[in-house]
């Protein structure tokens, strides 16, 4: 059986690094759409508004790869159209995003607090990888694995489309080792170093992942480095990936990071342009063996946090 056909090139050009939406109109065996207008006031009215799909296709905004697409014209399933999202204004995040390494195939970004790796909800522009296509003139650089947007530290990017899943099954199978750095409260009663084992479960559309009874899914090793003032810093390496899973578990432990809005407890959003609380979790080291080159890597953040200044 034959699998579909690789969808063409796009006709447009990335806006400020962000690539635009690719639509393929799907089979129509009931016959609900008469026309590409139908389909597409049927599929985006609820996200955007039936009146700016209108306004969209009025401007030609909606185009495949011969042009500018009407409203009017036939419904053809497996056909390929493209164009670009408003952007709402978005709060520029006023740190930069540093480069800790480049050649012709890798990028490593040291990204900042309230960064987001790459598009998602109301951040588009303001992302490491718009930006670095931007600043870098690489339209087409991909990240390899995604970094929270509250959390600082090394992100991987892949200059080559073609390169980016020998990359990504490196994340998959567990084959970089990852070393974060973090600043929370200092506990001289819990005995240190020990490895936590935990299920944690990270429902779609709640903002906190929560630990339950059942087979463990996630696993983190926790040192304590130094403390002073009662607060430490702690040197955590997790062996699996699961959302928040260093936040979690510090907080099992009695050890929440300073400056985390989530755990113990959901604090309200802080007012927009207020990035005087950073949380104190950085990803510090990314370690392993380059996939396509055989080379061993290992790249460490140049950034630090603003809990445990250096003396």
């Amino acid at each position: 059986m034959r699998g579909r056909a690789k969808p063409p090139p796009s006709p447009l050009p990335q806006r400020d690094g962000v690539d635009p939406v690719r639509v393929r109109l799907p089979a129509d065996p009931e016959g609900r759409w008469a026309t590409v207008g139908d389909h597409l006031l049927d599929r985006f009215s609820g996200a955007i508004g039936a009146d700016r799909v209108q306004a969209l296709l009025a401007g030609g905004r909606f185009v495949s790869t011969a042009g500018p697409v009407s409203g009017d014209e036939p419904y053809t399933a497996g056909r390929y159209l493209w164009f670009h999202r408003d952007f709402a204004p978005e709060e520029p995040v006023p740190f930069p995003v540093g480069v800790v390494y480049r050649d012709a195939r890798l990028v490593v970004a040291d990204k900042p607090h309230f960064l987001a790796t790459m598009p998602r909800g109301r951040h588009i522009t303001e992302t490491a990888v718009a930006r670095l296509r931007r600043d870098l003139d690489l339209p087409r650089l991909q990240p390899a694995h995604r970094l929270d947007r509250l959390t600082a530290g090394l992100v991987l990017f892949v200059v080559r489309p073609g390169d980016r899943g020998a990359y990504q099954t490196l994340f998959r199978d567990r084959l970089v080792r990852k070393e974060y750095e973090a600043v929370a409260p200092y506990d001289p009663g819990l005995d240190l170093p020990r490895t936590v084992l935990s299920r944690i479960v990270k429902e779609r559309g709640v903002l906190a992942a929560r630990e339950e009874a059942g087979e463990a899914n996630s696993e983190s090793r926790i040192e304590l480095s130094a403390h002073r003032g009662g607060l430490g810093r702690y040197r955590l390496l997790p062996a699996t990936g699961r959302t928040h899973q260093l936040r979690v578990h510090m907080n099992s432990l009695g050890l929440p990071l300073v400056n985390d809005p989530v755990y113990p407890a959901v604090l309200p959003d802080a007012a927009p342009g207020d990035f005087s609380r950073p949380l104190q979790l950085l990803a510090r080291v990314l370690e392993f063996t380059d996939p396509v080159t055989g080379e061993p890597h290992r790249f460490e953040s140049g950034l630090r946090l603003s809990a445990w200044p250096d003396q």
